[in-house]
């Protein structure tokens, strides 16, 4: 299995942090047809979380997504990487972008059997295009 490597919008908004306000969300985003892949929430101040999620796409998905107070996040270019989970691979994929001098925005990973998913977000559409070349070399060998 070789490693799919893309860009992708991630969509973020500040929520009140209180019980149920993300179950909410996401039930909400479910029934209008989401299939997320990716979520981060957490807490920012005492009464505010901040959520990421990806993909929003389909004009239902993104209707209620923007009624919720999401948006595509802006100044945040984000890059998706899946394959097979192998030791390391975390740091082969952050070793390969810290070698560009990029700096990475943020970062989340996760692993299930044998597939890895990697997340990392840059400053700027230059550096994320420079980041996948780097990826795909480092994949590669």
């Amino acid at each position: 299995m070789a490693y799919d490597i893309s860009k992708v919008d991630v969509w973020a908004a500040d929520v009140p942090n209180q019980a149920g306000v993300l179950a909410r969300m996401l039930e909400q985003l479910f029934e209008a047809g989401a299939q997320l892949d990716f979520m981060i929430a957490r807490k920012v101040t005492e009464g505010i979380s901040r959520v990421f999620l990806s993909p929003i796409s389909g004009a239902k998905v993104q209707k209620v997504a923007s009624a919720k107070g999401m948006s595509k996040a802006t100044g945040l270019f984000s890059v998706r990487v899946e394959g097979p989970n192998k030791a390391g691979l975390g740091a082969r994929i952050t070793s390969a972008i810290a070698r560009k001098g990029i700096n990475l925005r943020g970062a989340s990973a996760a692993s299930l059997g044998k597939t890895a998913v990697f997340y990392f977000a840059l400053e700027c559409e230059e550096d994320r295009k420079d980041a996948i070349k780097a990826v795909r070399n480092a994949l590669a060998k």
